[in-house]
């Protein structure tokens, strides 16, 4: 696959230097390490590489959606790909499935939500910030997933305005409070998500999820990375150890 004019690339140097640009003509990316034209990777393949002019050599990837989320503007604390990708395996979600999200943030977990639902899916993310609200615009254009999610901004707390949903994934400082106009918006037996950063927050959403819903289960996921060299291989001494608890639960009928 060649590069086009107005196509993002990962140009990777290694795993602590990359840079994601937007391919136009005219245009050059310096770094450190150098400088090249982006007219002289249009037409590349991607997964080639280019020389800067100090003759360091920078490989031209296509980036994923990860690679875009870990890039996106953000003024909040983001949701880690740790957690997004067990939400993701945890509640079976799928192309076609409908989500109500609430607490867009800066829209990375949004990001990640609408790229497993589309084509035939649909996230409706609520963010009563404006400001959050304009960025996660931003962020999920850029990322090219905007035909896959209407962003509303509205305070959740007065009702999803969509029902029959799929999954509901909560990121709001007060899950709790948003409990029952969840259990509201979603299919009997779908399932509610939510992301609490401390266990306080957890204890009283778990009391209230007990009033109409089941299934109920709260974890937290560790990640540590290693460093793999011949006959040294050994643990990262840094790790992504607590980011946050996510507890699931399935809606009842009562």
């Amino acid at each position: 696959m060649q590069i086009q004019e107005n196509e993002l690339v990962l140009v990777f140097y290694n795993k602590e230097k990359s840079w994601l640009i937007k391919v136009s003509k005219g245009k050059s990316l310096h770094t450190h390490l150098g400088f090249f034209k982006h007219d002289d990777i249009i037409g590349k393949e991607y997964g080639s590489s280019i020389e800067t002019n100090l003759g360091k050599k920078l490989f031209l990837l296509k980036p994923n959606t990860n690679d875009l989320a870990l890039r996106v503007k953000r003024k909040t604390q983001v949701v880690y790909t740790k957690d997004s990708g067990y939400i993701i395996a945890r509640t079976g979600l799928c192309s076609g499935m409908k989500v109500v999200e609430a607490g867009t943030g800066s829209g990375v977990l949004t990001i990640m939500l609408a790229n497993i639902v589309k084509p035939l899916g649909h996230v409706y993310s609520y963010e009563i910030r404006e400001d959050f609200y304009k960025l996660a615009g931003e962020n999920i254009n850029k990322a090219g997933l905007r035909d896959y999610v209407t962003l509303i901004n509205k305070d959740v707390k007065e009702g999803f305005d969509f029902k029959d949903a799929d999954l509901a994934v909560i990121d709001l400082a007060d899950p709790w409070n948003v409990v029952r106009v969840s259990w509201e918006a979603l299919k009997p037996s779908a399932l509610f998500v939510a992301i609490c950063p401390t266990v306080n927050q957890v204890e009283k959403l778990v009391s209230e999820l007990s009033k109409g819903f089941v299934d109920i289960e709260s974890v937290e996921i560790l990640l540590r990375e290693w460093e793999m060299r011949k006959d040294m291989s050994r643990p990262k001494v840094r790790m992504v150890a607590h980011t946050a608890y996510i507890t699931f639960a399935r809606k009842i009928l009562i």
